[in-house]
C-alpha cells in the first residue's frame, strides 16, 4: 500500500529508515557485528587492491579485474552499511531526501558494475582456458582497459535512468521506509502517485542487467566446462577447474540472492523477510568475496606470504 492510499498527501522532505525493529540490547549487538563486518570487508578489499598494485606477479588481467571488482565492492557496501550502523547506535533513523536518492543511485550503480565485472572476469577465464595461445593478444592491456572502462561505464549509466525517475516522484507521509536503506520497492511504497509505468521500466532494466549478465557468465563457463571435459588427464581437469572455482563461487552467491530479490513481482515482496535476506547480498557477500578469492588462489596467497616475509625481515634487521 502506497502513501497515497493512506490518505496523507503532505509532501515528505525526508524519510525514516525503519531498519531492524528490535530491542536496544539487540541493536547494540547488531551495531558491533555489522561494524566489525564492514571494517573487515573494507580492509580485505583494500588489501587485494594494494597487492595487485605492489606485486608485479599480480599485474595480470585476471587480478587487475579483481582489483577493480574490489573497488566496486567497497562502493557497494559503503552505499548502505555506514547509515545502517549509525542508525543502530544512535537510533537516528532519519535520512534526508537527497541522501536517500544518492544512496539509491550508488547502491544500484556499484551493484550493476559488479555484475558487469563478473561477466568480464568470466570472459577472462574463458579466454585463458579455451584459447590459452591467444590469451596475451586478446587480453592485452589495451583490451583489458577497454573492458574495465566498459564495465564501470555500463554500471554507472544503468542506474542513472531509474534514479532520475525516482527523483521526480512525490513522496508523502507516513514517510517510513521499511528497510535499512533506500531500496527500490520500499521507497516506491512512500510515493503518493501512480508508479506502475516506472516500475515496469525498472523491471525491464533489472531483468536485462541481472539476467543478461548472469546468462553471459554462464555462457562463458559452459564453454569452459565443455573444454575442460575434453582434457584427457584428471590432473589437468582439476588444475583448470581450480582457476575458476573462486569466480564460480562468487557468481553463485551474488547472483543467487540478487535474482531472488529483484527478479520477481513487487506484489510478492515481504519487507520483513527481505531485510534479513538483503543482509546477505549487502553485507555478507562483500565480506565473503575477498576471503574466497584469497583462500582459493595460490597467486594471492603467495603475494601475501611474500609481503609478510618482507615485513618480518625488515623488522628483524631493525632489531
Amino acid at each position: 500500500m502506497s502513501a497515497a492510499e493512506h490518505g496523507n498527501r503532505t509532501p515528505a522532505s525526508s524519510f525514516i529508515i525503519v531498519g531492524f525493529e528490535t530491542t536496544w540490547a539487540m541493536e547494540i549487538f547488531l551495531f558491533i557485528l555489522f561494524l566489525c563486518m564492514y571494517v573487515v570487508t573494507i580492509a580485505a578489499h583494500i588489501m587485494i587492491i594494494a597487492l595487485v598494485i605492489v606485486d608485479m606477479g599480480l599485474q595480470k588481467p585476471m587480478y587487475l579485474l579483481l582489483a577493480n571488482f574490489s573497488v566496486a565492492e567497497i562502493g557497494y557496501i559503503t552505499a548502505t552499511a555506514p547509515k545502517m550502523i549509525d542508525a543502530l547506535l544512535t537510533r537516528n533513523k532519519e535520512i534526508s531526501y537527497s541522501a536517500c536518492i544518492l544512496q539509491f543511485y550508488c547502491f544500484f550503480a556499484f551493484g550493476g558494475t559488479e555484475n558487469f565485472f563478473l561477466v568480464v572476469m568470466g570472459y577472462d577465464r574463458y579466454v585463458a582456458i579455451c584459447h590459452p595461445l591467444h590469451y596475451q593478444r586478446i587480453m592485452a592491456k589495451k583490451n583489458c582497459l577497454r573492458l574495465t572502462i566498459g564495465a564501470w561505464t555500463s554500471g554507472m549509466l544503468a542506474s542513472t535512468s531509474p534514479t532520475l525517475w525516482v527523483s521526480t516522484l512525490n513522496f508523502c507521509y507516513p514517510n517510513y521506509i521499511e528497510h535499512f536503506f533506500c531500496d527500490y520497492a520500499p521507497l516506491l511504497k512512500v510515493a503518493c502517485e501512480d508508479t506502475s509505468k516506472g516500475e515496469f521500466a525498472f523491471t525491464v532494466v533489472s531483468w536485462n542487467i541481472i539476467l543478461g549478465c548472469f546468462f553471459l557468465t554462464l555462457l562463458s563457463y559452459g564453454f569452459i566446462i565443455f573444454h575442460i571435459l575434453k582434457i584427457p588427464s584428471v590432473e589437468g581437469q582439476k588444475k583448470a577447474f581450480s582457476t575458476c572455482a573462486s569466480h564460480i563461487t562468487v557468481v553463485s552467491i551474488f547472483n543467487g540472492t540478487i535474482i531472488f530479490m529483484y527478479i520477481r513481482p513487487t506484489s510478492t515482496i515481504r519487507f520483513t523477510t527481505d531485510r534479513v535476506i538483503s543482509i546477505f547480498y549487502c553485507i555478507v557477500t562483500p565480506l565473503m568475496n575477498p576471503i574466497i578469492y584469497c583462500l582459493r588462489n595460490k597467486d594471492v596467497k603467495n603475494a601475501v606470504r611474500k609481503i609478510l616475509q618482507n615485513i618480518l625481515c625488515r623488522y628483524i634487521i631493525r632489531k
